[in-house]
């Protein structure tokens, strides 16, 4: 059981102010301050140090919210495991983002649960912001992801390398076979939401290029995909999003690539589980089971 003082580090490092994280804890300042000072005693040396009126966390802060993090999810998964020795069970919940959960999971998945067909399994669909929290707390064992995350604070294995591709209705897309990207500025453009892994790609990429979303005629979000592709697939505007994600309808003949002349993107889909987990070869087992096609 994790000691009641690194919860108010961990609420601490949340909030980057004491004063929210004595309301967050329902306890005074002063309490906060004398846990903090207590375990900067303990570990001989500062946690935080101050810019101005801010608070920030020295290296050695940041060591123990990283170690922190990861007890806090071992200690989760371990009280799961030690319950399943009762029940003769074994359990699994995990994350994927909308896009892995839809199009690039379903298959191995099936094989996983035919091959354990005692364990329970729980997926959570969520962008990559909200798994990485609910893997910090222990609520998750582990994540398929195709948004950033950082490296520092996550053990994580390549799962796919799947391509990222301009689409729109077989239409339309001849129309731009061959052309720039700045060339469909005029088009309508659907994205997802923002947090979307999907969306940040292409941000990024546009930023690289010297573009952001607000340079095209008309921006339109769509929070589901299987909306956004039938808007896209009645020929009204373009998208930008995974290959995996059009295969039916490619092969349908409802949507196709727009074969752009300066735009090639692949993303790495990533397995990602706290850092330095005591569970690492148990979620390197489940990883290669998942992998394996």
């Amino acid at each position: 059981m994790q000691d009641f003082r690194m919860e108010t580090f961990l609420a601490v490092c949340r909030n980057m102010n004491f004063t929210k994280t004595a309301k967050e804890l329902n306890i005074t300042q002063p309490a906060v301050s004398q846990h903090i000072h207590y375990l900067e005693q303990y570990y001989g040396v500062p946690l935080f140090s101050h810019k101005g009126k801010k608070i920030i966390l020295t290296e050695a802060g940041e060591i123990l919210k990283n170690s922190a993090l990861t007890m806090k999810h071992d200690e989760f998964h371990m009280k799961q495991r030690m319950e399943q020795t009762i029940n003769g069970t074994s359990s699994y919940s995990f994350g994927a983002t909308l896009t892995v959960a839809e199009y690039m999971i379903a298959e191995n998945l099936c094989r996983f649960i035919s091959t354990h067909p005692d364990s329970h399994i729980q997926m959570l669909v969520g962008n990559t912001k909200e798994l990485l929290r609910k893997l910090d707390t222990g609520e998750l064992d582990f994540a398929i992801v195709e948004g950033d995350f950082p490296k520092i604070e996550y053990d994580y294995f390549l799962y796919s390398t799947e391509e990222y591709v301009a689409a729109a209705a077989p239409e339309k897309a001849r129309l731009y076979n061959g052309c720039p990207v700045n060339s469909l500025l005029p088009e309508f453009l659907l994205v997802r939401e923002e947090g979307s892994g999907t969306r940040e790609i292409l941000e990024q990429y546009l930023k690289n290029h010297g573009l952001s979303l607000a340079d095209f005629s008309n921006l339109n979000e769509i929070g589901n995909i299987n909306v956004l592709k039938r808007i896209i697939t009645a020929g009204q505007g373009i998208s930008f999003l995974y290959r995996a994600a059009i295969k039916q309808e490619e092969k349908d003949g409802k949507l196709a690539v727009i074969e752009l002349k300066d735009f090639k993107l692949t993303h790495e889909i990533m397995f990602i589980f706290r850092k330095d987990s005591i569970f690492k070869e148990d979620y390197e087992k489940i990883f290669y089971e998942l992998k394996t096609q």
